[in-house]
């Protein structure tokens, strides 16, 4: 493991994130600040607790899924299109640097931001409403997990767009409605049944409800479940990067 490449990528990478902090950190918060604020204000009011949780408290995993899933992709996405927009990763493709070294340097950099953003977001969540963290390593798992399958993604995307646009197709039209159908303001046991089998087909549901128990203890499906579906998630993120770089999809001039 060449460890020296790694740490030179993931430092650029992360200098970058300090570069364009305004858009890296200042930019979710600010926007998730405002979810508490509208939400809290506006339904909150209306729906006082769900499942014994007040409404304030009860969005916070979501919010805080709906941030990193986007950042998570924007992140890894960008990371990586823009070598390829100006050539630099041919540079570092014929460098001695495996694709291993190559995924863990921009997809762990591209985490890192989203970790850091998702504890911004968790501070700034306790100071809106209150919180408890009923399972703190299982917060701290589905954390991680989420960070790196959906960096793995931003990964992909990154690879697969040919133009600035791309890049912002699958998180604004895909990710984000999942997102907001997942459960993130509501648990889904409030649908009506066909809906809440409809919406198990989302697998943003499993995120946020495993999540949500690791937070309060409370979840739309079996936390075990949701843990698997991540992990399924995971490893065709994997598979999809070792066949890109096995067949040089959109990486071989």
């Amino acid at each position: 493991m060449n460890l020296y490449a790694i740490r030179a990528i993931y430092r650029f990478e992360m200098a970058r994130a300090w570069r364009t902090l305004t858009q890296s950190i200042i930019s979710p918060v600010l926007s998730t600040s405002l979810y508490f604020v509208v939400f809290g204000a506006a339904i909150g009011s209306r729906i006082p607790e769900v499942e014994g949780v007040s409404y304030g408290s009860f969005i916070v995993p979501g919010l805080m899924m709906l941030a990193l899933l986007t950042q998570s992709i924007a992140n890894a996405s960008f990371g990586i299109f823009f070598p390829r927009f100006t050539g630099a990763i041919y540079e570092v493709l014929s460098a001695p640097v495996s694709y291993l070294e190559i995924v863990v340097a921009y997809v762990g950099a591209a985490a890192t931001k989203s970790l850091v953003l998702g504890v911004i977001i968790l501070i700034t969540a306790s100071l809106f409403v209150p919180l408890r963290i009923e399972h703190p390593l299982w917060m701290v798992l589905f954390l991680l997990l989420t960070t790196v399958t959906f960096s793995l993604l931003g990964f992909i995307i990154g690879i697969w767009a040919d133009n600035f646009e791309k890049l912002q197709l699958v998180p604004m039209l895909v990710v984000t409605p999942l997102t907001f159908l997942g459960g993130t303001f509501y648990s889904i046991s409030m649908l009506p049944p066909f809906w809440q089998t409809v919406t198990l087909f989302n697998p943003v549901v499993y995120l946020v409800s495993g999540f949500r128990w690791s937070f309060f203890g409370i979840a739309d499906v079996e936390p075990a479940l949701s843990l698997g579906m991540t992990l399924l998630f995971l490893g065709v993120c994997v598979a999809i990067v070792a066949w890109i770089f096995r067949t040089g999809y959109r990486l071989k001039p």
